[in-house]
């Protein structure tokens, strides 16, 4: 149809654009909504269309906003994304907030994790603020030596090193124990030296232990006896609560225990030790915390830190909660990760196949994708339940945002050699990103031997990309054809510069083939496009070969 493939390519490649896919049916209202005579003909359009619809199909969505931006910049919608904005942290000020992010050791970070953390980091950025990183490892039997170091890298890296301090409360033994004489010698909290069971029998009758009634020089001298005398399970230091709270789990609760595990950190030195509420109550009074994220499961528990504040005299920081996020398809318990790692079905963290920021850092996802998600999230206390494919469906968008102007070069999965009839000697530049000029481009110099990837079909058009088009491998010509609906397939010229990739996908399955010969000056690390393939990162650079790790598409 003379004179109309123009008006149809660009209204195919608007809807292309918006929709990802382009559809035959929108496109046949607009062209004759603009050329009325052609509704005689529409048998005819419709298949003038549905050449120009697979053609734009097949391309990169980049590619048609180039495209179109050329022939139609007028319908390039603007899209006008609000961008996602904190709400304001409750009695904040600039310069003055203090929070923390206060992960466990005993694995490294996981995309729940994330998230958290993040949105601690984004507060911290909001106010001018400080976020300090605290490892609690105050439970010597549940710490795994790896994560300290882990944990750090890991958040440094994913926050832009927004990390104002590193803390590691099994250094700060001595000042639990300043603590806990003060609460002693204030009458707050007593020596106990009831059995697990009877205590547990009093609590549920709302009576007080025989030890609650013991004048502090006898607490005190307890106290010192858990250092030197009482064996595990024999003497628990515990706060004075109120033994009918409605709540039989803030009757009394215990602050130290000992424990005479060896420590990864500390080994023997420390034989009590503190638990969660005491040591995180007097942490956030020393470090200053203003303001606090974490999980609504423990409102209890800032409930059972409010005691010691107002026995102590503290200004409690701001507690403010999170939903749970239940991630449906993936498994994001480190202690089951562990258990399969050490069995060898994972070769470690980073395996590709895991949901852990080592395995994801590794991919190529970059840390701005994480903040996207985790201020698209935002703050609430709902719970929330995502499938493993909607979860990488939103943070392959946000990380695409980031990547989508990486260089771009061929890869060809398991190359098939084959001779192109009529093909004469050429030499093409193509560019490292279709909308940037500026970057530069690649220079192929191609013979009549290419490496293809594709099944060809007998009587079926073919075009190499930035190449020429043929047909039953032989050369048909060089310029691009909508009328040939040619399909677009990858190719490299046969040449002993091209190098061998191999290209690890999400499932842990390894792709082999050739890539072009600018991708050995690529740096480990970097992350490129693949053409047509999606976007990957080059993880290991050999003389011989070069590893890349998919990312997405």
């Amino acid at each position: 149809m003379k004179g109309v493939s123009e008006l149809i390519l660009k209204y195919v490649l608007q809807n292309a654009i918006r929709y990802d896919k382009a559809e035959v049916g929108p496109i046949v209202g607009k062209v004759i909504g603009e050329k009325p005579e052609l509704k005689s003909k529409t048998k005819e359009l419709v298949a003038e269309i549905k050449k120009i619809v697979d053609e734009v199909n097949a391309m990169a969505n980049s590619d048609r906003i180039e495209k179109l931006q050329k022939l139609a910049p007028e319908l390039l919608e603007k899209k006008e994304e609000k961008e996602k904005v904190l709400d304001e942290l409750p009695n904040a000020k600039q310069g003055k907030v203090v929070m923390r992010f206060a992960p466990s050791p005993s694995g490294p970070l996981h995309i729940g994790h994330s998230y958290v953390l993040l949105l601690c980091s984004e507060y911290c950025k909001k106010y001018n603020g400080k976020l300090i990183l605290r490892l609690e490892d105050t439970n010597p039997e549940n710490i795994y030596a790896p994560a300290y170091k882990m944990l750090e890298d890991e958040a440094k890296w994913i926050t832009g090193k927004n990390i104002s301090k590193v803390i590691i409360q099994s250094d700060r033994l001595e000042n639990y124990y300043d603590c806990a004489e003060d609460l002693i010698s204030k009458g707050h909290a007593y020596v106990c030296t009831c059995d697990a069971d009877i205590f547990r029998d009093l609590v549920n009758a709302k009576k007080a232990c025989p030890c609650r009634g013991l004048d502090k020089k006898e607490h005190h001298k307890r106290w010192d006896q858990m250092f030197t005398k009482y064996e595990p399970g024999e003497a628990v230091v515990r706060l004075k609560t109120d033994v009918a709270h409605k709540n039989p789990a803030q009757r009394d609760f215990p602050l130290l225990r000992i424990n005479h595990n060896e420590h990864p950190m500390q080994g023997t030195k420390y034989k009590v030790w503190p638990l969660m509420n005491f040591s995180v109550a007097v942490d956030d009074h020393d470090n200053e915390i203003t303001h606090t994220i974490r999980g609504k499961d423990h409102m209890d528990n800032e409930r059972k830190q409010k005691y010691i504040f107002d026995y102590l005299g503290w200004k409690m920081p701001t507690h403010m909660y999170t939903g749970r996020i239940n991630f449906i398809g993936m498994d994001v318990s480190k202690t089951e990760t562990k258990k399969l790692i050490e069995y060898g079905k994972f070769t470690g963290w980073d395996d590709i196949r895991l949901p852990f920021l080592a395995a994801l850092r590794r991919r190529g996802y970059q840390p701005e994708a994480f903040v996207k998600y985790a201020l698209a999230v935002g703050l609430n206390e709902n719970d929330k339940t995502i499938t493993k494919e909607d979860y990488f469906k939103m943070l392959d968008h946000f990380n695409k945002e980031v990547v989508e102007k990486s260089d771009r070069y061929f890869f060809v999965e398991s190359p098939k050699k084959i001779k192109i009839t009529g093909a004469k000697p050429l030499t093409v530049k193509v560019p490292l990103h279709p909308s940037d000029e500026k970057r530069g481009s690649r220079t192929f110099k191609t013979g009549d031997e290419f490496y293809i990837q594709d099944a060809l079909k007998k009587s079926k058009n073919y075009r190499f990309m930035h190449l020429f088009n043929f047909k039953d491998n032989k050369f048909l010509s060089e310029e691009h054809d909508p009328k040939l609906d040619a399909q677009l397939i990858h190719w490299l010229p046969v040449s002993k510069d091209l190098v061998s990739v191999e290209l690890l996908m999400p499932d842990g399955k390894i792709v082999n083939g050739l890539g072009e010969a600018g991708l050995s000056k690529l740096k480990e690390d970097e992350v490129v496009q693949f053409e047509r393939i999606g976007f990957v990162r080059l993880d290991k650079k050999e003389k011989d070969k070069l590893t890349f790790w998919f990312a997405h598409k």
